[in-house]
């Protein structure tokens, strides 16, 4: 009798440490449950840049001003992701990028100036601001236009105003039409 009733006690300890496992890993699985597969793969690819930078630094690779700011950018563009996911309850997310003030030039040949953005605009036909994220650093989100939405901005851009009848067909996004020669490479 007691050999039966050590492995009973056995075999139920044994159930619960997997059922406690399984709820841990359950629990660690589902911090994105409520977002289709395209945000959670969002995320998940912000957490593993984040491991990356971690690791950098902790090879002292990286510098530590470096290696906060990337962090910080990292939470703002996850930040940035949960809310434009949860606002549109919509499984889309835009191209991000999140930068610091001094870093638009990375963006912008003529960085905008940041006192005249406005949450929606349309910059250089290419970005659309979405506003700030503070997260440590103070970051300017904007979404990447899609190819479409390129195509179609710069088709109202070079349509001429109609004076015959008064209304302004044209620029009415107040945007300037440039183009850009495109660099041919041999394979």
């Amino acid at each position: 009798m007691p050999v039966t009733r050590l492995l009973r006690y056995g075999l139920i300890s044994c159930l619960l440490l997997f059922a406690g496992s399984g709820a841990v890993f359950a629990q660690s699985t589902t911090t994105d449950d409520g977002y289709g597969p395209v945000v959670r793969a969002y995320l998940g690819y912000l957490r593993n840049e984040k491991e990356v930078v971690d690791d950098r630094v902790s090879r002292h690779e990286v510098s530590p001003v470096y290696y906060r700011r990337n962090s910080n950018r990292i939470r703002a563009l996850r930040q940035a992701a949960v809310r434009i996911a949860s606002e549109t309850q919509n499984d889309y997310l835009p191209e991000l990028e999140a930068v610091a003030g001094d870093e638009l030039r990375l963006l912008f040949e003529r960085p905008p100036r940041l006192q005249a953005l406005r949450v929606g605009e349309v910059v250089n036909t290419t970005f659309r601001y979405l506003g700030t994220e503070r997260s440590g650093d103070v970051f300017y989100i904007f979404a990447r236009l899609d190819p479409y939405e390129q195509a179609e901005l710069m088709q109202k851009v070079r349509q001429p105003s109609d004076h015959a009848s008064g209304t302004s067909v044209g620029n009415s996004t107040g945007l300037k039409a440039t183009s850009r020669s495109r660099r041919v490479t041999t394979p």
